[in-house]
Order: C-alpha cells, then structure tokens, then sequence
C-alpha cells in the first residue's frame, strides 16, 4: 500500500468518525470512486511518480550519465552535460549532439515528459535546425536527420525550428511532427518531411522565458503528443493517431543538429512513466520484440510524396466526424426542400395573375 492511499484512508477514517451512520456508508463509497478515478486520471497524464521508471529518466544532477558500463545515458558529438542543462549543440554552426538511455524499454504502454530549451542569438527564421525525441532499435548513430541516422526503425519526434520548403507555406515554424520507421523510409529534409509525417502542430518554442515541455504517449497502438509551452500547466495536444504498432525493447534518446544557422538545443529533464494498462490474452502472450514499426493509414507515406499539403493523417471516421456529415446532409436536404416550396410557390402566384 502506498504513502498517498494510506494517508487519505486516515482521512476516510476521520470523516467516518465524524459523520452519522446512516450516511457513512455513502459518503465513503462515494469518495472511494472519486479517489480511484483520480488514481488513473494520475496514472494517465499527471505523471504520477509512483510510475517513474527511473532506469528510462533523465533528471538533475544527471547521475549515471557518462560512458562507463554502469551508465545509464550516453552521450555523444557536441553534447555538454552540466548540473543544470544536457546541451545537445551549442549556438555554433555545424554541430551534432545526442544523449541515449542504454537500457532498453521493455513496457508496452509508456509517457514520456520532455522539458527542453531551445534558444539562441539569431533573429527571426535566422536559426536552426532544431531537436529530435527518439524511441528507436538503434543508439548513438550520428547522421543527418537532426544529427542521428536516417532509415531508423522506430518512432521519432521533430522540434523543427527552420523552414527548408519554401513553398510550404500553409504552416508557420516551428513546427513538431511525428514519424515510425520500418527502417525503408528516408527523411526528406527539402521538404520538412512532409512525405513521412504522420500529424503535426505548430509551437513557438524558441527563446521562450519560461520553461517548456513535450508529452509522448504511447498506448494501446495511439500514439499522442501533447505541448506545454505557454507557461498555462496545461497541455495542448498536438498529435493524436492510431492504428500505431510499437516494440518493445528500443533505446529512448534525444538528439539535436545545427548547419549554417544554429541555435543552443538544452534537454532538462526526459521523464518516463508506465501507463497502468490492461491487455488481452492475446496481446499479453504477443512477443512484442518482434513488433515491426508500423502505422495503419488509409495510404502510405510513399504514395502522399506528390501531395503538396503534405497532410496525409488518415484514420478512419470516427462517430462524430459521422454525425457531422449526416447532419449537415440532412440541412443540405432541408435548406434544397424550402428553395423549392418557394421557387413552386412564386410560380403559382405567377400563373394565378394570368388568368
């Protein structure tokens, strides 16, 4: 039994001793039902520390990081690790840095916290080129895609802050989007990933003067990605798709590139929390290890490399978009019958005048 729940039983305890008994019962069960709601409401989205993996957690004074057999994050390129920040580039041109948690993630359904920083002395779209937030097979492989590999075989996050397609103009940057990898796809830099990107948002995530956060949760095949970056303690969503098939046993990792327009890329914290989730027979007896990266679309990422909005997040109608369509036939329908009683109505007005 927890700390938390022992304290609010001695609590029930004392509301009960004070309370008649007629409606002692009542009150009880109904708080009991509030209290387990909020359990997994915590569980879910307040990060409740009772689920912190801390084998998969990157906290201050970043304990454990380092290159010795008993780490467990690794670094590499220009990464700096202070007691306040994990710098993955400094604001210099040119440079590549990542951080990678060496102990694979076995859980099924996880959230991850990110909070970063990203800021610099360049102006306005004079900066770059932003962070990357992996859940891949494969660690510490530097490469072009915000300084690691391209054709990984996982999940990854951009924080792109620098518009490469100019004629994409229908998003303001920067801009976070989402890709899984089966390890056949490469990331089309030219075009911001469009050809690959599964949703995205918007977020002014630069230079902010507060702190700013990211949320990455996975579970039962949805992946959703939540932002923080307004300094409400609120979460925005930002992405929300399903049909996402996952393994388990991948490296949890950030990395971050500059070129010729750079920026400073600060990771501060990368919290992981298992979600409580329970699953099927079927699911449990799965091995997930051998889950390949997927994701159910109505099309695949290849065929959406023409399509100039570069929108191609399609999961299948849900009950309200279903409602929505229904009605506003049905007023198509409505408004179509009034015309016509009004137009068949003038024109025996019409003929009566003639007679």
């Amino acid at each position: 039994i927890t700390l938390a729940r022992m304290r609010i039983l001695y609590s029930f305890s004392l509301l009960e001793a004070k309370m008649g008994r007629s409606r002692s019962c009542l009150s009880t069960t109904l708080v009991f039902v509030v209290f387990e709601l909020c359990l997994v409401r915590c569980d879910i989205t307040d990060g409740n520390a009772e689920h912190l993996k801390r084998e998969h957690s990157l906290m201050k004074p970043y304990q454990g990081v380092g290159s010795s057999p008993s780490s467990q994050w690794d670094f590499s390129g220009s990464t700096l690790v202070t007691s306040s920040y994990v710098r993955l580039t400094p604001d210099e041109r040119s440079k590549q840095g990542s951080i990678w948690n060496t102990v694979p993630c076995y859980l099924k359904d996880w959230e991850m916290h990110v909070q970063f920083k990203v800021h610099g002395s360049g102006k306005k779209n004079l900066h770059g080129d932003g962070i990357a937030i992996w859940y891949t097979k494969d660690r510490l492989h530097p490469g072009p895609v915000f300084g690691n590999k391209d054709q990984f075989l996982g999940l990854a996050i951009f924080l792109d802050t620098f518009r490469n397609d100019l004629h994409g103009m229908d998003r303001s940057f920067p801009y976070i989007s989402a890709m899984i990898n089966n390890g056949s796809v490469s990331y089309d830099h030219g075009k911001d990933g469009r050809s690959s990107e599964l949703g995205g948002c918007s977020a002014e995530i630069r230079n902010r003067q507060h702190d700013t956060y990211l949320a990455i949760r996975y579970s039962k095949g949805r992946l959703t990605v939540m932002v923080d970056v307004d300094d409400k303690n609120e979460w925005k969503e930002c992405i929300d798709i399903g049909g996402v098939r996952l393994p388990t046993g991948y490296f949890f990792g950030a990395s971050a590139a500059t070129g010729d327009l750079s920026d400073n890329h600060d990771i501060i914290s990368m919290k992981l929390y298992q979600l409580m989730v329970e699953h099927t027979p079927e699911e449990e007896n799965l091995d997930w290890t051998k889950i390949e990266p997927s994701v159910s679309l109505l099309k695949s990422p290849k065929d959406n490399v023409d399509d100039p909005t570069g929108n191609f997040r399609g999961t299948p109608l849900t009950g309200w978009k279903v409602f929505l369509l229904l009605l506003c036939a049905l007023l198509g329908i409505v408004v179509c019958a009034v015309v016509g009683a009004v137009v068949f109505q003038k024109r025996q007005e019409r003929n009566k005048r003639f007679y």
